[in-house]
């Protein structure tokens, strides 16, 4: 079993990796629309403060993440067989819905579970996705 944190990727807000692969499973933990810069994507603040928060956006920006995640180990999302995603407001389901299927579809998609949270560890945060990815270790 290892676990890494990847270097390039936004610094984990606790004690753990951003993956872990256990033979041919990798677990991805729980990843935001954070950057490395620690700025979100999807996020806009006007001249005036109003804080713009964009689903669409965030959701797109996770799953690229996670991909780039796997990529360390030599997967990608189309090894990823079980999401489990968490929305802090079900009334963005249809945003975050249309965008993942731009990324998976029945056939050859993850099982997934979708659930709503009171809060995630930055008020800008609208989802945060965990992964299971299932690749043969080279």
């Amino acid at each position: 079993m290892s676990g890494k944190v990847i270097k390039s990727k936004a610094k984990p807000r606790g004690k753990f990796p951003h993956v872990k692969r256990v033979g041919d499973f990798i677990y991805v933990s729980g990843t935001s629309s954070r950057r490395p810069d620690n700025s979100f994507e999807g996020v806009e603040v006007d001249e005036m403060g109003t804080t713009n928060l964009d689903i669409k956006k965030q959701t797109e920006a996770v799953l690229k993440n996670i991909d780039e995640i796997l990529k360390e180990e030599g997967a990608s999302l189309k090894d990823v067989v079980d999401i489990t995603s968490f929305l802090v407001n079900m009334n963005d389901f249809k945003g975050y819905n249309e965008v993942y299927a731009q990324f998976f579809d029945y056939q050859n998609g993850p099982t997934r579970t979708t659930v709503a949270v009171h809060q995630l560890p930055h008020p800008h945060l609208l989802i945060e996705i965990k992964a299971i990815a299932y690749k043969k270790e080279h």
